[in-house]
């Protein structure tokens, strides 16, 4: 089975968020004042994925791909909210956002790993799946310090949103094929 698609979108996901996160983590610490602030922060993202992920459980196996694409597109959307943050209760309600995205990713990414896979071969999938997204994570980290020495983490925030971007619409494409491969066999 075909699993490049979403080798690819997840470690463009993975790309986008190693780009920001160890800036987002200054952002949200400088925006906070306080360790407790920033604990609170995390939390709202932590459990309002876990929340969701009890709502999305029954209609996963349905929409695996279509939550993926949205994740994505909802994590752009918040990568290009932060820039314009101002208060601490905005950046609660991006956390949640997020929180909900993060459910919708993890959730429909494992599952689409299993679709893809059979019983007994998974093993290389799963290898190929962790190398491509630390790779995309490690490359990130590095590329986040150069391009945050020379322009500004505003510019970090707008580049996530891009590959965000880019990860909804290689899972759209995927999205699309499947259905139009489905509509053939009819």
């Amino acid at each position: 089975m075909d699993t490049k698609w979403l080798i690819r979108s997840q470690s463009i996901v993975t790309l986008a968020a190693g780009l920001i996160y160890p800036y987002y983590l200054l952002f949200l610490k400088n925006l906070g004042n306080s360790f407790s602030k920033y604990g609170l922060a995390f939390a709202v993202f932590t459990i309002s994925s876990a929340a969701v992920s009890q709502w999305l459980a029954p209609r996963l196996d349905r929409q695996g791909i279509k939550l993926l694409t949205w994740s994505s597109l909802g994590m752009a959307a918040a990568m290009l909210m932060f820039p314009w943050v101002e208060s601490y209760t905005w950046v609660l309600a991006i956390q949640l956002l997020m929180g909900v995205c993060n459910a919708m990713q993890k959730m429909s990414e494992r599952l689409l790993i299993a679709d893809h896979t059979r019983e007994g071969e998974r093993g290389a999938m799963i290898g190929a799946f962790h190398f491509w997204t630390s790779v995309a994570s490690g490359f990130a980290v590095i590329l986040g310090g150069y391009i945050i020495d020379w322009l500004t983490i505003n510019v970090l925030f707008y580049a996530s949103a891009l590959l965000y971007a880019w990860s909804a619409w290689v899972t759209f494409q995927a999205s699309k094929r499947r259905t139009n491969k489905t509509l053939k066999e009819m």
